[in-house]
Formats: C-alpha cells, structure tokens, sequence
C-alpha cells in the first residue's frame, strides 16, 4: 500500500470516528436545535436557538415540573369525542424497532419532535376548568403566560383525568396556539427527547430558560 492511498484511508477512518462520536453525544448528551413554532410564545419564539440537555433521557430520569422539553410526536395527535378516553391518558406511538428505529430516533431522519412545558406528574390529578389549570385540587400559578391567557380544552379532549405512572402531561404557554397533552394525552418517559437547557441565540436573551 502506498503512502498516499494510506493516508486517505487514515483521514477516512478519522472522520468515520469523528461522525460517530458526534452522533453518540448528540444522542446522550445534548444538541442545539430552533424554535420552529409559535406554541411557546413568549417564553420562546421562532428561530431562536436553544441547547438541549439530553441526559435525563441517556438516566431515564422524569422532568420536573416546569421544565421545558422536547417529545417526538404522536402517531395519533387528535381523536374523536368517542375516541377520549380519560382513565387512560397517554400518547399513542408506533412501534419502531431495528433499522428504522435507528434512522428514526437515533439519526432522526423523518421525525417530527414537539417542544413544550411540563404541568403534570405522576399521579397528579389534572383538571382544565374555567379557563384555568388544576392540579390535584388546586389552582396552578402560571407567571410564564401572557395575561389573560385562558386554557381550555378545543374540541374533544383530555381535561379531568391522572397522570398514569412514568408519564408527563405538558402544554404549549401560548394556549390558544398550542397542540398539545390536551389533545394526545400524556408522553410516556420513553418517548421524552430532551429538557431545555439554555437560549444561546439571540446572544441578548443568552442564558438559562423557564
């Protein structure tokens, strides 16, 4: 072997390596990603740049509430009056195993991922009332919406049920704009991607986001 196609092998078996461990740290580590949507507005608006914190994902850890995450999207993401089914809130998600778990989860080519705020926890009695947010029992204080912003549940929906055990429900700030747990139901640990770590653009909102 000579030393020029040598040395091209060794450059390729570099960027192979470098590719690898870039996918491997963007999967259990963290990531930057941009705000495409209007769903959380005015906590966050589109094209701002953000940094994910991909660890409670790579520990199976829960969120707490307040946090913002991200969630791939449900194959289900509405349902008919008939289709609600309160006593068993939770997300529906296709089952994806070998290859096409890969590219979907792992390289995540042709995924969509939702960005949103956790209200519920485990085994907490969420009920959506009057325009406003109850958690087991009691009002929840929301100084992260706009004033006079109203929560409601438009058209058929998930508004009086438990948060069934390793499941968040989570909605958008801006309500109104927002598709969301009130539609789908709740999002299994498995299926959280990331929590919101940092705003890192534009560099005048730089910092730690709630």
């Amino acid at each position: 072997m000579n030393s020029k196609v040598k040395e091209v092998l060794e450059w390729g078996y570099c960027i192979i390596i470098a590719l690898v461990l870039a996918m491997l740290f963007r999967y259990f580590i963290g990531t930057p990603t941009i705000v495409q949507m209007s769903s959380m507005y005015p906590t966050l608006e589109q094209n701002q740049r953000l940094w994910l914190n991909r660890w409670g994902r790579t520990t199976k850890t829960l969120p707490e509430r307040g946090d913002i995450i991200t969630f791939e999207e449900p194959a289900v993401t509405g349902y008919s009056e008939s289709e609600i089914d309160q006593s068993n809130p939770v997300a529906k998600y296709e089952e994806r195993k070998g290859f096409d778990w890969f590219v979907k989860n792992f390289l995540e080519i042709g995924k969509r991922s939702y960005i949103k705020r956790v209200i519920g926890l485990p085994g907490d009695h969420i009920e959506i009332k009057e325009g406003k947010v109850f958690v087991n029992g009691e009002q929840l204080e929301e100084p992260y919406l706009q004033p006079g912003v109203v929560t409601d549940v438009i058209g058929p929906g998930f508004d009086d049920f438990t948060v069934p055990e390793n499941c968040v429900f989570a909605m958008g700030d801006n309500r109104n704009h927002s598709t969301d747990c009130r539609a789908f139901g709740c999002i299994p640990l498995e299926k959280i991607e990331s929590k919101v770590a940092l705003r890192i653009w534009p560099l005048d909102k730089w910092g730690k986001v709630e």
